[in-house]
Order: C-alpha cells, then structure tokens, then sequence
C-alpha cells in the first residue's frame, strides 16, 4: 500500500476536516469530503469501546460507500485524576447530545478540586486509512500535558481552551494553528501515517 491518488476524509466535522487537511497538505492525495459526495455519503455511528473501533467504522465505511481509500480518525482527552476518562467518550462525555462547550464545562466541574499537580492529560489520536479492498494502515499519535480551569484562547475546539501541552504555557486553544497542528496527537498520528505510506514500495516508485 502507498499513497493514493484520491482519497475521502471520513468526517463531517467541520473543524475537524481542517486540521486534517492541513496536517495532509503535503500528501500527493486529492481530497474529497462529504460535500463532494451529496447522497453518498454514510451516516456511521461511532458505536466502538476503542479509538481504533470508531476511526475503523467510519473509514471503511466511506472506502465502502465511495470505492476509494478513505482517511478517519477518533480522539479524546484521558484524564489521570478520572482514572483515564473520558476517553473514547470525549465527544459524549455530558451526554449523547452534548456541545463542545458542555463537555468543557463538565470537565472542569470535575477536576475543579483536583490540585494542580494531579491535573495530568493527553490526547490521544487513532488515524486509519481503509481501502475499498479491506486492507488498512494505521497511525497513533499522543499529546501529553497538564489541565486548567479557567478556559483560554479561541482556536482549536472540544477541550482545546483548558489543555496546556507539556513544556508550553498557552493553551492549546491560544496556539496558532500551524503549531497546534505540528505537536497534535492529530497531526502526530498523521503524521506516523504518512511515514508508513511514504516508506511503501509502490511509493518509492511513484
């Protein structure tokens, strides 16, 4: 398996498909997104107990849907002091219907009493490229560091304004794009991806 020539990204998250796409820019891929397929595009619930269980559902069943290799990820918080949580349920952690800014709030509610030593985190990324023909690659990638109460910064999205990663002061929220995008669990499992495509046989002979 190396890179393909066209490829779908396997979300209809629209903060999400950016960073995707940003962190693939340099891919020799042409992206499509749902809004190239109206009609065609599957509706799959992330029923999985796993990062890799969601990122694999919703990739093959794109790959499936639209016969070329579709690219999806599944990512969360896991918090120490709530022994790992929430996890695979970030995006549901206050309830199946939950914005952003309830799942945020519902966090810090939860570590507001927490001191600041025990407010340890990561995020954590399983990115899975699936082929129409059932083979897959995957890539993970973490982003260690530490939670604050009192939200910062306008950029990113889910818990991004209350995650300070390990060795920098602003929030990952208060990061410029780019940076967010170099140190993300997102971009790091990405970028594990595009190491294993770019090391194929095939790739090297393009």
């Amino acid at each position: 398996m190396s890179f393909p020539h066209v490829a779908a990204v396997a979300s209809r998250n629209r903060d999400k498909i950016r960073e995707i796409l940003a962190s693939c820019s340099d891919w020799p891929v042409e992206w499509r997104t749902a809004r190239d397929h109206p009609g065609q595009w599957p509706d799959v619930e992330e029923t999985g107990t796993t990062y890799l269980d969601n990122a694999r559902l919703k990739a093959s069943a794109v790959a499936g849907a639209l016969v070329v290799p579709a690219l999806a990820d599944d990512s969360g918080i896991e918090v120490d002091a709530l022994g790992g949580a929430p996890g695979p349920r970030s995006a549901r952690f206050a309830g199946e219907r939950a914005s952003d800014r309830d799942n945020l709030e519902r966090l810090i509610e939860l570590i507001r009493d927490v001191p600041d030593v025990g407010r340890s985190a990561r995020y954590r990324c399983v990115a899975v490229l699936a082929f129409p023909e059932g083979e897959e690659m995957i890539g993970e990638g973490t982003c260690e560091g530490t939670l604050i109460t009192e939200p910062r910064g306008s950029g990113g999205f889910g818990y991004d304004p209350m995650f300070v990663p390990s060795g920098r002061t602003e929030t990952m929220a208060e990061l410029a794009p780019e940076e967010k995008d170099r140190i993300s669990h997102r971009g790091r499992a990405l970028a594990a991806l595009r190491a294993q495509l770019a090391a194929a046989p095939l790739a090297r002979g393009r």
